[in-house]
């Protein structure tokens, strides 16, 4: 902890001084970030480490597993901080951030591994879906560690599929105001993957490329033109 403390003298000292301009537009004009970014509280993964980010480029959620329940009546504190982001600060781009070596992907790997655990266990069953789509949809004999890298990729498309049930979120998706995207960090490698939403495979980000996305901006209208003109 003293590790720690010595930092927040360094940031007093040294790091505010040097940003101190930022700082105060901040403080003065309030904050516009680029994006959401909700992605796994492991202390492996620091959002703005990881996409190099200045203070007030990111709005920024974690949480053990990145997860995002379902919308629901009850209130959350992941879903007031997705509604906060749309609504309040008007972010366009929602990042869902997985890693390997995930420990609540883990978990998942085999049943009753959190029996000590029960309100670790409750949340996780926002997970089940990839726990389940890897049991009943991928080969058999796939070991503990592939089952592992397996669970926490769908974990991410899982955890994308819940935002659409927020209605800023599917509000602003039908406007195409939103757009979605799923990334996974391999720790070992250094290397971020995307979602490409049309191939449904996870994807290397590259400089030279297109991003992949998982759901891009994009107007969606249920009812057709024809439809619409009638009704009027």
């Amino acid at each position: 902890m003293n590790e720690l403390i010595g930092r927040v003298f360094s940031f007093e000292k040294h790091v505010f001084p040097n940003q101190s301009a930022l700082y105060n537009h901040l403080a003065s004009n309030g904050q516009s970030p680029k994006a959401l970014m909700i992605s796994c509280a492991d202390s492996r993964i620091v959002p703005e480490h990881i996409m190099q980010a200045e203070p007030g480029d990111l709005f920024v959620c974690r949480n053990a597993g990145n997860i995002v329940p379902p919308f629901a009546t009850q209130n959350g504190g992941v879903s007031s901080t997705v509604e906060y982001a749309v609504m309040a600060l008007g972010v366009r781009d929602i990042i869902v951030c997985g890693h390997s070596d995930c420990g609540a992907m883990k978990a998942l790997v085999h049943d009753g591994a959190l029996d000590s655990m029960p309100n670790v266990a409750a949340w996780l069953r926002h997970s089940h879906a990839a726990q389940k789509v890897v049991r009943e949809s991928y080969p058999a004999d796939l070991d503990d560690k592939a089952k592992h890298h397996a669970i926490s990729l769908e974990n991410v498309v899982a955890q994308i599929a819940h935002l659409r049930t927020h209605p800023s979120v599917a509000a602003g998706i039908a406007r195409g105001e939103i757009a979605l995207h799923g990334w996974f960090v391999d720790i070992h490698a250094g290397q971020v993957l995307g979602l490409d939403g049309e191939t449904g495979q996870f994807v290397p980000l590259r400089e030279d490329q297109p991003l992949p996305v998982a759901l891009p901006h994009a107007r969606r209208i249920a009812a057709g033109s024809t439809y619409l003109q009638a009704a009027e």
